[in-house]
């Protein structure tokens, strides 16, 4: 077995590893843009001690920037994880009547509605229909779009009622 240097894959060939390309066309901030040959382009990452990084391979000819590698995968890293830290997590809360349910059942689970849909989470309202009590569809859908209706200043409502197995089933998504 060989020891030494062990090499990385990365997302971009670099350097000697960009092979059976004759020229390239060079972009970027620290060069003049044009089209090189593959030596010259080289030539002039190797003057300013930087990598020559392949940015599109398809393209007739390959486009390469000169740029830091090891900076450049870095940033790339740091930004997608600033993406996902901003970017907003969709919390699904259920809400489950049962097609008999009272009036002051149906206003206590409409509070929580509410401010599950203030707080900007969506919700899950069904109504689960239990053995013989599925004759009741229509008690089920009328009770839903009731509750869409009384929520209808706090979201919107993506999908009519609609039956899926024992449950009927409504989604709600907040207003902005």
């Amino acid at each position: 077995m060989r020891r030494g240097r062990v090499e990385k894959e990365y997302p971009n060939r670099i350097n000697d590893k960009i092979l059976g390309v004759y020229e390239v066309r060079l972009v970027g901030d620290n060069v003049e843009q044009g089209i090189y040959t593959y030596q010259q382009a080289m030539h002039i990452a190797d003057e300013q001690n930087l990598d020559l990084v392949e940015i599109s391979p398809n393209a007739e000819p390959p486009v390469c920037r000169i740029l830091d590698y090891q900076k450049f995968l870095y940033q790339k890293k740091r930004k997608e994880k600033e993406q996902k830290a901003n970017s907003a997590k969709v919390v699904i809360k259920e809400i489950r009547f049962g097609p008999q349910t009272d009036d002051h059942d149906y206003n206590f689970k409409l509070k929580h509605a509410q401010e599950f849909l203030k707080d900007g989470n969506k919700v899950k309202a069904y109504v689960f229909f239990r053995g013989r009590s599925i004759v009741f569809k229509e008690q089920g859908e009328l009770l839903l779009a009731r509750f869409a209706n009384d929520l209808a200043e706090f979201g919107k409502v993506e999908a009519m009622p609609k039956l899926e197995g024992k449950r009927m089933i409504v989604n709600i998504a907040p207003k902005k």
